[in-house]
């Protein structure tokens, strides 16, 4: 039988599982595998949405922002008229210190049917574009 070829590239035949410790497998949190399995994931198919999502989640958590932005970059262009993708690329930008383009970001969430007030009003993510007077003028527009 042919050998299957494992993500790292190794080769090994049918019915061989790869070595891995139970020990290791505890020592990995549920993010860490996440972010691992997810991104294995996105490599095999980059318009996974289901995964993307969660993915994006899971770097921001982990304080990795450039890649969750990344992430919630190619979700916009994946649904570009969905708000969530739109709120949650404001919340990459705006943790940044972006924002003029969490603001633009924010107002096409806004434009599409965000409705999360409090939880805007609220978020953590946004403080920095909070503290823009913008912010409450684009509230009250909506």
């Amino acid at each position: 039988m042919a050998p299957f070829e494992n993500m790292s590239g190794e080769s090994r035949q049918e019915g061989q599982v790869p070595e891995v410790t139970t020990r290791a497998l505890r020592e990995q949190s549920q993010r860490d595998f996440e972010l691992d399995f997810l991104g294995r994931v996105l490599e095999r198919d980059p318009t996974h949405v289901g995964a993307l999502r969660a993915h994006a989640g899971n770097l921001a958590a982990t304080g990795q922002y450039t890649r969750a932005l990344q992430a919630d970059r190619r979700l916009v262009r994946l649904l570009p008229e969905r708000p969530i993708p739109w709120y949650n690329l404001a919340c990459s930008y705006a943790v940044l210190g972006m924002i003029d383009p969490a603001l633009a970001a924010l107002q096409r969430a806004l434009e599409l049917g965000y409705r999360h007030y409090r939880h805007l009003l609220r978020d953590p993510d946004l403080a920095a574009v909070r503290r823009d007077p913008r912010f409450a003028r684009l509230v009250r527009r909506f």
